[in-house]
């Protein structure tokens, strides 16, 4: 079955038999991400009519990944389009779209999804309102601009928020592009979003900073000593969670810690920050979990408030 007939049967509407075998899709942003799923909903059978973006390098990503569709402005790409692809950044979506209903940018009959892993349904209620079918589909992958982007998406999970009505619909779209759906409710999409950012993002920021500190070490190849590594730590950590825990922590070793604390605030202070807050967090998991007993956790805890804004020792090392 054409993929358009199946997008409409899982949405409940049932296809006239004149009905064009394949959706027009417009992509309004096509960065890293919405050109990939661009590319992706063609694969499936779907027809990409034009797509939007203003950059230099969104012009070369389209170029790349959707050959031969036009570049042509929003209201244009929205107005071509059966399927909306709304992949912009976060703050700028509500805008985006309440700007097009506001023009009368939105017709009856429209599907449109946004990729915003922080906004559910909430921010397509204008589309919404003029009659659109509104989905919010996130792919919970890193996106980089790279070729690489485009294998990443086969198997990806990607967050579902929709109307009980339209869930088909979406997991259909999600499937087609070769994604994994799963459910995530309207009031809990800030929490999943956190969720991931403070896995991915942070982890990019942890695995650099930890990169710096060994450059200063007079390591010449940090990846070299980190991957091994990190993917044993990452490897525990999705498997065994808090019990895949080891370091100095993990041991109640407050002699380390307090090295590496001052060792930190005269090598390399701008670190010192985000070891304690890590360290810290990390005692208060190591302690809940029973990894730690309390009498093994509390030292720890008051070195580290020692250290923590506004302490005389982080005074010390701003200064």
């Amino acid at each position: 079955m054409p993929a358009a007939r199946r997008t409409l049967r899982a949405a409940g509407l049932e296809p006239a038999a004149t009905a064009p075998a394949r959706l027009r899709v417009g992509v309004v942003g096509a960065g890293r991400v919405g050109a990939v799923l661009g590319a992706a909903l063609a694969a499936a059978g779907h027809d990409v009519v034009a797509a939007a973006g203003l950059s230099a390098a969104s012009a070369e990503r389209a170029a790349r990944l959707l050959p031969g569709v036009p570049l042509l402005p929003t209201d244009e790409v929205v107005a071509a389009a059966d399927l909306v692809v709304l992949a912009v950044p976060d703050d700028t979506l509500p805008g985006l779209v309440a700007g097009l209903a506001e023009t009368a940018g939105w017709r009856a009959g429209q599907l449109a999804f946004h990729t915003s892993g922080a906004h559910g349904l909430a921010v397509l209620a204008p589309a919404a309102r003029a009659g659109v079918l509104p989905l919010a589909l996130h792919p919970a992958m890193t996106f980089t601009g790279a070729p690489e982007d485009t294998d990443r998406l086969a198997g990806a999970p990607f967050g579902v928020t929709s109307a009980p009505e339209h869930r088909a619909v979406a997991e259909t779209l999600v499937l087609e592009m070769g994604g994994e759906p799963f459910f995530v409710a309207e009031a809990d999409r800030r929490l999943y979003h956190a969720a991931l950012v403070t896995g991915a993002n942070h982890l990019v920021t942890l695995v650099a900073e930890a990169a710096d500190l060994l450059r200063t070490a007079g390591v010449v190849e940090p990846a070299r000593v980190l991957a091994p590594l990190l993917t044993a730590a990452l490897d525990n950590g999705l498997r065994r969670g808090d019990r895949g825990l080891t370091g100095p922590v993990s041991r109640g070793d407050v002699g380390t810690v307090r090295d590496h604390l001052q060792t930190l605030t005269e090598r390399a202070p701008a670190s010192v920050a985000a070891y304690v807050a890590m360290a810290q967090r990390t005692t208060e998991r190591a302690l809940a979990t029973g990894r730690l007993r309390r009498h093994e956790g509390a030292p720890l805890l008051d070195l580290l408030d020692g250290h923590g804004p506004g302490s005389l020792a982080s005074v010390r090392a701003e200064g």
